[in-house]
């Protein structure tokens, strides 16, 4: 496989089309660039409606990038519970959470600084 450097902005857009492929619901895209601290450019956030839903979005993450940008994720996280699956990117954090756990972490609000784009359920 070829080693594609997607740049972060093109690399959100692919992994949006993964969550919306699955139905993921409530995506925002968070634009780190201007927010006080921030470890990469976006972070994308979805909501998932169970554990299996949560890790089918993942799923469709990775294969949409895979299949579009020839990239992995750096580090995988939370899979196997699926409660919160962490896919990072490097430049492109995804974050797809069960209602429950969005909730409780609320990192729209720990971002404030950060812009958003948030995008209908389809």
């Amino acid at each position: 496989m070829t080693n594609v450097v997607t740049d972060a902005r093109t690399l959100s857009d692919i992994v949006i089309q993964g969550l919306q492929e699955i139905k993921g619901r409530q995506i925002v895209r968070m634009n780190m660039n201007q927010a006080d601290g921030a470890v990469c450019d976006y972070f994308v956030l979805c909501t998932g409606t169970s554990d299996k839903h949560v890790q089918a979005l993942a799923e469709s993450v990775e294969k949409f990038v895979k299949d579009q940008a020839a990239e992995k994720p750096h580090s995988r996280e939370g899979f196997q519970k699926g409660e919160w699956v962490l896919l990072d990117y490097v430049n492109v954090v995804v974050h797809i959470f069960q209602a429950e756990a969005r909730n409780f972490f609320r990192l729209e609000d720990l971002w404030g600084d950060a812009t958003f784009d948030r995008f209908e359920d389809l």
